[in-house]
């Protein structure tokens, strides 16, 4: 369902076989690269299925993209066509590539959507392999130029798998998808495996506070899944704790870390909802381990065991697993893992070593299998030569009632090597001094940030990840 426009089961797989179809009738051929630029809607789920039916490789970007940024993504791609929002596609055509690609738009798939297809002929109609490419799956971006994860329909068809396993989605929910569908968690997390179950789904155009409790209520929501940010703004909107929220049975989080106190409100004022830590990364589909609501009490602070296709490592500075405990880069391997990076074949090779896929995470990995995220490794600060995760001077920083959201970094110091700096939001009456009395309090000296900085807004994509890169400068 979107807007005015609902879906059975039955007309939603014709529209996906019209499309295909259509597709096919403009020329484009097996293998094409296929760019999908727009917002949240029913005709962009469908239009990566139907890429996906027609052999296709859908491409999905982010809308937020522009000039030369959008233009990375039709040249690395190779795009032979794009598919835009009517509002979008002028931006298409302001880029040097964009002028040269076949632009439509998702609202000419309207009419096609709605024709009565027949059912495709047999299995030469669409010819199509589960070792084809079904997607290009651009990474974030957060540390460096995006690549494009190569995902196969088997991939893809194991991680949906994995999903259904680990996070309870059955045909009786009712689904609201919020969060961009360009990117992998709203699409290959949720959407898709809820589809596959046969659930209610709502899509709408993006996280809105107000909006999303007033849906929450009316449509008897029973499974939601946010980036920690927008659980943040859910937390601070007046209409948090006021509204009819008992249909709400499942909250999902991921993306990010889940700031430790704003869980914990969450879990105070909504009890009849059971949390689930879903993390994970683009190369894998992205699910990698889930934490389930029974194992929040017993595992605070865990991101969960690893999901059920996927298979871990941690090792240390030189590729040796370390004992359990102890802190270590994880690795993965998994049949639900892309195939490498798209038109990188350094990156790829310095990323798949030995078989194995050098994730960039630090963790730690107990005897049981849970796995608790330290922190990027590029996140980790080197301040005098010794070594401190962001994340935990953050939580220290957040348990402030004052704080909205935070973000800490290492700036370039000549005495420090990194400098610990904090990015404050506001939510209340707060100066530096007392966010450093804080920490002070609960951290380490040396963890104690060398600078605290108050800004408006911090810089995030549009999934909601903090963009730790433009902090640094």
């Amino acid at each position: 369902m979107f807007g005015d426009r609902t879906w059975t089961y039955a007309a939603w797989d014709r529209a996906v076989t019209a499309l295909a179809r259509h597709f096919l009738s403009l020329g484009m051929v097996h293998g094409d690269r296929v760019a999908a630029f727009g917002t949240n809607s029913d005709l962009y789920a469908l239009t990566y299925l139907a890429c996906a039916r027609a052999g296709l490789i859908h491409v999905p970007i982010n809308y937020q993209m522009r000039g030369d940024e959008l233009d990375y993504f039709f040249t690395d791609s190779g795009a032979a066509a794009v598919f835009a929002d009517a509002e979008l596609a002028s931006h298409v055509s302001d880029t040097p590539t964009g002028r040269t690609l076949p632009v439509r738009t998702f609202e000419d798939l309207v009419d096609v959507a709605g024709t009565d297809a027949t059912e495709p002929q047999g299995d030469t109609e669409f010819e199509v392999v589960d070792t084809d490419v079904a997607q290009l799956l651009y990474t974030s971006g957060t540390t460096s130029a995006p690549k494009g994860a190569v995902m196969t329909h088997r991939a893809l068809v194991h991680h949906y798998i994995s999903c259904l396993d680990a996070l309870d989605i059955t045909a009786d929910d009712r689904f609201v998808h919020a969060l961009p569908l360009y990117h992998s968690a709203q699409m290959h997390v949720f959407l898709l495996p809820a589809l596959m179950k046969g659930a209610h789904n709502l899509i709408v155009p993006g996280p809105v506070p107000g909006q999303l409790f007033e849906i929450f209520e009316t449509e008897k929501i029973t499974a939601f899944f946010a980036a920690p940010t927008v659980w943040v703004a859910l937390v601070n909107h007046p209409d948090f704790g006021h509204r009819d929220l008992t249909s709400l049975t499942k909250g999902y989080y991921g993306a990010s870390i889940m700031p430790g106190p704003v869980l914990a409100r969450l879990r105070d004022t909504l009890p009849g909802m059971g949390f689930y830590n879903a993390f994970g990364q683009s190369e894998m589909g992205p699910l990698c381990t889930v934490l389930r609501p029974e194992e929040h009490d017993t595992h605070p602070g865990s991101a969960g065991r690893p999901a059920l296709f996927v298979e871990t490592r941690v090792v240390d500075g030189a590729g040796e697993d370390v004992a359990p405990g102890e802190q270590g880069e994880i690795l993965y391997r998994s049949p639900q893992l892309c195939e490498g990076y798209w038109n990188k074949p350094e990156a790829t090779e310095e990323a798949f070593r030995d078989g194995w896929f050098h994730s960039g995470d630090l963790v730690i990995q107990d005897a049981e299998g849970f796995v608790e995220v330290v922190d990027r490794v590029k996140d980790v600060i080197n301040t005098g030569g010794v070594l401190v995760a962001s994340r935990q001077v953050e939580d220290a920083i957040f348990e402030l009632d004052a704080v909205a959201e935070v973000a800490v970094v290492g700036m370039p110091d000549e005495k420090w090597i990194e400098a610990i700096t904090a990015y404050v939001v506001k939510k209340g009456e707060i100066d530096a001094g007392a966010v450093l009395a804080h920490v002070r309090g609960r951290l380490a000296p040396f963890k104690v940030p060398k600078a605290v900085h108050f800004v408006d807004e911090l810089p995030k994509n549009t999934s909601g990840k903090i963009l730790k890169r433009q902090l640094r400068g």
